[in-house]
């Protein structure tokens, strides 16, 4: 007895110490965990771009990509402690993952989590865009299904997925089935297309697909917000008169029917090549429409802000952000109310920043900029995302990923817009 008195109490001891150790690599975000194939799960700071979300409830929900996998995991405490990630995709495949071409993800109010990717394919340049969901709380993911109903081996890539109020899901992408066909006709195809679907069932099934615009740049994000209407405006970099990429405007009349393309920019930037650099649109609750966006055309370089009240037809004065000598790029626009956010990143040669600004009149007057963050290491896309009471930004950084309140006095040092 006194033996198995000591066993007894070893193995508690044992039991404790381990239950221990799991909740300190709970804690720190390097959990000793399996994937469901006995392989140890990879911590989110291995990850080079995570996008995030923050559901009704306040849980943060993050997506990236390790390996040849998608995981999603979620924080209950703002990143201070993460679930055990869980893996999107069991077949590997090779998942695209870098600033403007990443993993999407979304919650309903019903609590359904929504993933869009990219999955690259073995000839350059070509892909699926991909979707998959939950209808568990996270706990598991169903097979990705391949969203581009032209399943030819060439380009369909930089799905952005959207989720208005209603739970209605729209999905765009570039696509070059209409490239191909032109060249299989003798034709030249400047650019790429625009093509969009969307559920109206909560993901279970999905409209045919649609095309919105012929010629888009190949290769910048696609951008799109929802109207007081809960339908659709998209923005995108447009190709016209055959070498000017400036930025078009889509906007939806209803669920699936939408207006002629507008163009939102007028840079007239001419190159014929591929920028790597999508805008933001955000829409407040007037319906105010809040633009930022890059371009490069002679003697306007830069990152630029703007906004419109009538439904995209004319903007306001473009107002210019950052520093020219410190690389500004990647600007992002959020709205909640009448407040306004903007950030985007600097590089002075030896430091990366995120610079900040803040409306309170809905985009009319703005404070002048601050640093919000900064690494020395390598480091992704700036994100803003809301939760009911906060704006936040979203950031990965070879250091790890950041969730930083934005919190600014915006009644200090206000700069007019126009």
């Amino acid at each position: 007895m006194i033996f198995d008195t000591r066993f007894n109490l070893f193995n508690l001891t044992i039991a404790l110490l381990l239950l221990h150790s799991s909740l300190a690599a709970h804690a720190s975000g390097t959990q000793h965990s399996t994937d469901g194939n006995n392989k140890q799960s990879p911590a989110i700071e291995q990850a080079k771009t995570v996008s995030g979300t923050i559901d009704h409830n306040g849980r943060l929900w993050l997506v990236w990509v390790s390996g040849k996998h998608l995981y999603v995991n979620y924080s209950d405490d703002l990143g201070n402690t993460y679930s055990l990630p869980v893996r999107v995709n069991d077949n590997p495949q090779k998942v695209e993952a870098h600033g403007e071409s990443r993993p999407q993800i979304a919650v309903s109010n019903a609590g359904y989590i929504y993933i869009v990717y990219n999955q690259k394919l073995k000839k350059r340049f070509s892909g699926h865009v991909r979707f998959s969901r939950s209808v568990d709380g996270g706990k598991s993911f169903s097979k990705p299904g391949i969203v581009n109903s032209d399943q030819q081996v060439i380009g369909h890539s930089f799905g952005q997925l959207s989720l208005n109020k209603k739970g209605h899901i729209y999905i765009t992408w570039l696509d070059s089935r209409d490239v191909l066909a032109a060249r299989k006709s003798g034709q030249t195809y400047d650019g790429s297309s625009i093509y969009y679907t969307a559920s109206f069932d909560g993901g279970e099934s999905f409209q045919p697909n649609i095309k919105l615009q012929d010629h888009s740049c190949q290769c910048c994000r696609i951008t799109s917000a929802f109207d007081q209407g809960g339908f659709p405006v998209i923005v995108w970099r447009q190709i016209f008169d055959k070498t000017i990429r400036d930025h078009g405007l889509i906007r939806f009349t209803d669920s699936t029917t939408f207006a002629p393309m507008l163009r939102a920019s007028k840079d007239e930037w001419a190159i014929e090549s591929c920028p790597h650099h999508g805008p933001s649109l955000d829409i407040a609750n007037n319906d105010r429409y809040h633009l930022t966006w890059f371009t490069g055309a002679s003697e306007k370089a830069g990152i630029y802000y703007a906004y419109s009240e009538n439904q995209g037809d004319l903007f306001s004065s473009p107002m210019k952000l950052g520093k020219d000598n410190h690389q500004p790029q990647h600007p992002y626009v959020l709205s909640t109310g009448d407040q306004v956010d903007i950030v985007w990143k600097e590089f002075d040669g030896e430091i990366t920043t995120i610079q900040q600004m803040h409306s309170n009149d809905n985009g009319e007057t703005w404070s002048t900029p601050r640093t919000l963050s900064q690494t020395s290491e390598s480091s992704d896309h700036p994100f803003l995302i809301a939760s009911k009471k906060h704006v936040y930004l979203s950031w990965q950084t070879g250091e790890g990923y950041r969730l930083i309140n934005v919190e600014v006095d915006a009644h200090k040092n206000k700069v007019a817009v126009r």
